[in-house]
């Protein structure tokens, strides 16, 4: 969870009286934290968001949506690559379930270039993310590597 998401999900709160920040658990994808961890670390940031939960699933997201009672899913915007993406998704969100809308948000300026994949690299170049990630992700991010074992430099094929 990066700066980028974090300002999602808190200008989303702002709208809603209740959000479900949802943690995906993709058997198929090597994570560099465990479902657990993740949601742990999201519960942990947002701890001061009053009205949003956070919890892990796997299955179609609309599924999931339903199974919360959501009638709107909000996805975060930061290049046009991610809106065609995004409308693609809405569209077979649409078809499996209508009565689920997507919305959008677009992310602010200054995080317009996060992604896992950059923070990942940058860290494991040995590059100061701190301006990327809340402080108790970063934690996360050097005990991790210490718990691999890993060096600067040496960077784990796996993705955030």
């Amino acid at each position: 969870m990066h700066y980028g998401h974090i300002d999602i999900v808190q200008r989303a709160a702002a709208l809603f009286d209740k959000l479900v920040v949802a943690v995906y658990e993709n058997p198929k994808k090597r994570l560099l934290f465990s479902v657990e961890e993740r949601v742990t670390l999201a519960q942990s940031v947002l701890e001061g968001q009053r009205n949003v939960t956070v919890c892990s699933y796997t299955g179609l997201t609309v599924d999931f949506a339903q199974s919360m009672g959501a009638q709107v899913l909000v996805r975060g915007l930061r290049a046009i690559s991610d809106f065609e993406m995004e409308y693609q998704m809405a569209l077979t969100n649409q078809q499996l379930c209508p009565k689920i809308d997507t919305i959008c948000l677009m992310t602010r300026y200054e995080y317009a270039f996060l992604s896992a994949s950059v923070i990942k690299e940058v860290f494991w170049a040995g590059g100061d993310v701190s301006h990327m990630v809340h402080p108790l992700v970063g934690a996360s991010l050097v005990r991790k590597r210490e718990q691999l074992g890993t060096e600067n430099g040496s960077l784990p094929l796996i993705t955030l």
